[in-house]
């Protein structure tokens, strides 16, 4: 193939209990043509991260069209590339993510193959865990691991009246900066709790959305990081207290709130978030021929 129109979606990592294990795809997406040109690389970027993102090869999705298309003996002479991005960076919303999963899924179609396993151990291996990855290539609710060096994911159908609110500040949150501020280690009941929640999570976000207040519930992460957005985490618990399943979306500052009924409640000061009410992403990364 010559020319492939890549659709990527967004992804919100965590669900607060399930920490590098759980995803949900989310309906927000960039979408990337990637066309095989005679030499040289040029790339266009439109929406978020138009004029900040490197425009060589350290592009995101070039650096993934590379490494897959070096599994896949795909070694265009060229590339253009036009980036119509929505997701928001460094918001905690998945967007370095599903840029590694488009150039992976555009190596793909360029080489007329259909996407498979070897697809997100590729794309995971940008960000070193998977949960991401697998959100944005799968799409739906993603459990994700490693075993035997290698990034694994299922994926699982959320429940058809699941419907996620995202609050999104203005300010940004490097995942490799709040990573920095988890101890290594957390007391074996912590630990515990979380074991439960994130099963508990799996079960309230497919079959049982009545739980997902108890099933987002966090200690293995957020209140450590609160250091780097106490508005967010501020946020996250007036919410609770309000009987609402928030939970910061990733390593933040996005929080991100899960309902059946799209609303939130009335007298919360959300001053500084804008508020996107988005489908879950039920279909994962899409390709399409030009």
């Amino acid at each position: 193939m010559t020319a492939v129109e890549v659709t990527v979606p967004a992804s919100s990592a965590n669900l607060g209990s399930g920490f590098d294990a759980l995803g949900l795809a989310i309906g927000l997406y960039d979408v990337v043509e990637v066309r095989v040109a005679d030499a040289g690389l040029k790339i266009t970027v439109e929406g978020e991260g138009a004029g900040e993102v490197d425009d060589g090869e350290g592009h995101l999705v070039v650096r993934a069209i590379r490494a897959m298309g070096e599994l896949l003996g795909l070694r265009p002479p060229g590339l253009e590339l036009r980036c119509r991005n929505a997701i928001p960076h460094s918001r905690g919303l998945g967007s370095s993510a599903a840029a590694a999963v488009a150039g992976v899924a555009a190596a793909y179609g360029l080489a007329g193959l259909e996407v498979d396993d070897r697809a997100l151990q590729v794309a995971a291996e940008f960000e070193g865990h998977a949960d991401n990855a697998a959100a944005s290539l799968l799409g739906g609710l993603v459990v994700a691991w490693t075993e035997d060096d290698r990034y694994r994911a299922v994926r699982l159908e959320p429940h058809s009246e699941l419907r996620p609110i995202l609050l999104i500040p203005g300010e940004s949150s490097a995942t490799a900066v709040t990573r920095q501020l988890l101890p290594d280690r957390v007391p074996h009941a912590d630990a515990a709790f979380a074991a439960g929640r994130s099963a508990l999570a799996v079960q309230a976000v497919t079959t049982r959305p009545d739980l997902l207040l108890a099933a987002t519930a966090d200690r293995l992460h957020q209140d450590y990081r609160e250091a780097a957005w106490p508005a967010t985490s501020r946020l996250v618990r007036i919410l609770r207290e309000h009987g609402l399943a928030a939970c910061v979306s990733g390593a933040g500052p996005t929080v991100m709130v899960l309902t059946q009924d799209g609303k939130l409640p009335d007298g919360v000061d959300l001053t500084g978030f804008d508020v996107l009410q988005l489908p879950p992403d039920r279909l994962g990364v899409q390709v399409r021929t030009l």
